[in-house]
């Protein structure tokens, strides 16, 4: 479904990230995988991917509240290849608090992760895109962006405008042969949400009809079939992926 196309995701070291790097893989994409920090499992992980699906999955690290540093990274994959071909906003950042107990501090952090380096990523890699006119941009929304629930104040905001403005950039780079769509994921079975307790578990189970937490290759296999050609006329769609809501 993917073959021969190039992919950049970022938090791709694990939960829905690591499920779309191993989706893009399976359905035949190349990919740069986008992390903070180096590490030897990781780097294990996506090597026998490589070899078991014969694409190639490059590393790349850099931290996102650094401006910085997301240009010198995304520059620097577009200087070795510039055909990047698919472009995955997935990294993300969780804080479940009540607004009055946030300091701004980490209200800026959420914001700068999950909305403004996602941006910044954007507009870098839309250059290449927009010589090339052709490109698919996906960003990864939650459910979250739609519900208002006690404690879900910055996070919920924060993915809400990521949501707002995947509409908005897709009516802007459509000219250009760009398709830009979001995927927004009910509660799914990653890292953070096994830190959960029993009963908060349970509470999300009943949030869904099919009653129970979606998993992360669930999630991925959307966000594959939005990458390729399968979905020429799906643009500007936050695409909810959550087993039906209550």
């Amino acid at each position: 479904m993917l073959s021969g196309k190039n992919a950049i995701v970022t938090g791709s070291n694990r939960g829905i990230g690591k499920a779309i790097v191993e989706t893009f893989a399976h359905n035949g994409a190349n990919v740069w995988a986008c992390a903070r920090n180096y590490n030897k499992d990781f780097e294990e992980h996506i090597s026998k991917i490589e070899t078991q699906y014969n694409v190639w999955i490059k590393p790349i690290y850099f931290e996102l509240e650094s401006e910085e540093e997301i240009k010198k990274a995304i520059k620097s994959i577009i200087f070795e290849n510039p055909k990047i071909d698919i472009l995955v906003n997935n990294a993300g950042i969780l804080d479940m608090s009540l607004f009055q107990m946030v300091p701004m501090e980490r209200i800026r952090k959420m914001y700068q992760i999950n909305l403004f380096a996602p941006m910044l990523t954007t507009q870098v890699v839309l250059k290449a895109m927009v010589r090339r006119k052709k490109g698919c941009i996906i960003n990864i929304a939650s459910l979250a962006g739609e519900q208002a629930s006690p404690g879900n104040s910055i996070y919920g905001s924060s993915k809400a405008a990521l949501a707002h403005w995947t509409k908005i950039l897709a009516s802007e780079v459509t000219t250009a042969g760009i398709r830009v769509n979001a995927v927004a994921p009910g509660s799914t079975e990653t890292d953070l949400m096994s830190a959960h307790k029993s009963e908060v578990r349970k509470e999300l189970y009943k949030e869904s009809f099919m009653e129970r937490l979606g998993k992360p290759n669930e999630i991925a296999e959307v966000v594959a079939f939005l990458a390729s050609d399968n979905a020429q006329f799906i643009n500007g769609s936050i695409v909810d992926v959550n087993g039906g809501v209550r």
